[in-house]
């Protein structure tokens, strides 16, 4: 646990101690990722530190859903694809590979003025399939307007997968962003929604709800006990060979260098989840 705790602590200093891995010598040319719009945050700030320490490299971002980011890594459109869900059986046959470079919890928000802190994931399921369509089933009032992401979105797959309410899902809007579901969520004071751990952190007008009484924080996604969470990965074609800047800038995120502005993007890094699995089998 001293092990974590130091990890997140680390945060703190990241911008006074920045990693020296990131810089390699000669490196130009342009690098494009697409894919995931919760995965902005992570891959924004490594972007920008990695540029900083390599001039002559341009990364490009383009925030298209995590569906569309692997096709783009499939078909040779983008250098690297980003993806908050696994790969699916017919993705993994066209060779392509994920690299988990950090976890990322489903945070279940609501309207700030919502008077419920707390829900199961059984309730939660029968709320998005329209079970349960009323707040005063949890003593508040109003008919519930769920919001939720588009077809392709790896959150969406995420949230369904773990709900067990894919192709269930009765939804009051289906949006095509993080941002836009938050947004939605601070408009309406009977919505309730799912959005990134890594987005919702410092948002106002919205609640993040304990899930059977456990929070969505990084250490309670790190030792399994909130248990709507997700991979962030870095999707790349197993037999195409990435360009030395791209190669590069891959390596550089699932480095340890990289880790300490995981945790100030808000994720969690593989590193910091490695290290709780020793003493978890203690």
């Amino acid at each position: 646990m001293k092990k974590i705790i130091a990890i997140m602590l680390a945060a703190v200093m990241a911008m006074a101690v920045l990693p020296l891995s990131a810089c390699a010598k000669g490196l130009s040319g342009t690098v494009s990722t697409n894919g995931s719009t919760s995965m902005e945050k992570v891959i924004g700030i490594l972007s920008e530190q990695f540029m900083e320490d390599n001039g002559d490299v341009t990364i490009t971002y383009d925030a298209t859903g995590s569906g569309t980011g692997i096709e783009a890594a499939a078909n040779g459109t983008a250098d690297i694809g980003l993806a908050s869900r696994a790969l699916k059986a017919a993705e993994v046959e066209k060779g392509l590979v994920a690299t988990t470079v950090a976890l990322d919890g489903i945070a279940i928000i609501v309207n700030e003025n919502c008077p419920v802190d707390d829900l199961t994931v059984e309730q939660i399921a029968a709320i998005f399939t329209g079970e349960i369509t009323d707040w005063a089933e949890f003593g508040g009032k109003g008919e519930i307007a769920c919001i939720g992401r588009e077809a392709g979105s790896g959150t969406r797959d995420g949230f369904e997968s773990i709900t067990k309410t894919a192709d269930k899902c009765v939804l009051k809007q289906e949006l095509t962003s993080t941002g836009a579901v938050i947004a939605a969520v601070k408009s309406s004071e009977n919505a309730i929604g799912y959005a990134s751990f890594a987005a919702v952190e410092g948002q106002e007008g919205i609640k993040v709800l304990t899930v059977e009484g456990v929070e969505c924080t990084a250490e309670n996604i790190i030792d399994g006990t909130y248990v709507i969470q997700r991979p962030f990965n870095l999707v790349t074609l197993e037999n195409a060979e990435l360009s030395e800047a791209a190669k590069a800038f891959f390596d550089y995120m699932i480095s340890e260098d990289a880790a300490e502005l995981i945790t100030m993007a808000g994720a969690v890094p593989v590193a910091a989840a490695e290290a709780a699995e020793p003493a978890e089998q203690q």
